[in-house]
């Protein structure tokens, strides 16, 4: 069994959403969002040691069939650059739908009125919902983890 945390990962060309789980590895939470820029590998190595990362989890994207993505190619050229600047074992979880699964989650169960809608709305444009899918792609990836070792 791992003695750091995990780190999870939802690559966007814009946005990445990052998730870390609880120190038991059984949970996992939103964390924030990264502008995917030329700082991204240095705000995730600052996350990498604040948090105590041992492994990361990256979103694999697919289509509505399960093939892989024009999306694709970019998280893999991503995960070749994690691998080159940490020493971390990196796995794929396949991520179909975590964004609209995650706003359905962040959407209140009672109506919002006009301000609140507007909020809601700049809420998903700023980007929120990516620690979200983050989370629920590291999710997937601990619960069949823990799956296994049960």
């Amino acid at each position: 069994m791992t003695t750091g945390r995990f780190l999870g990962i939802d690559y966007g060309t814009k946005r990445i959403g990052i998730a870390v789980s609880d120190e038991n590895n059984k949970l996992a939470f939103p964390k924030e969002i990264l502008l995917n820029n030329v700082d991204t590998f240095k705000k995730i190595s600052e996350i990498i040691k604040k948090e105590n990362i041992s492994e990361v989890v990256v979103g694999e994207s697919v289509d509505f069939s399960g093939a892989l993505n024009a999306l694709s190619a970019r998280i893999e050229v991503f995960i070749l650059e994690l691998k080159e600047n940490f020493n971390l074992p990196i796995y794929k979880q396949k991520e179909f739908l975590t964004s609209v699964e995650a706003r359905k989650s962040k959407s209140s169960k009672k109506s919002l009125n006009i301000s609140q809608a507007h909020s809601k709305v700049k809420q998903i444009k700023s980007g929120h919902i990516d620690a979200s899918a983050a989370a629920l792609i590291l999710q997937r990836y601990l619960d069949k983890m823990n799956k296994d070792v049960v």
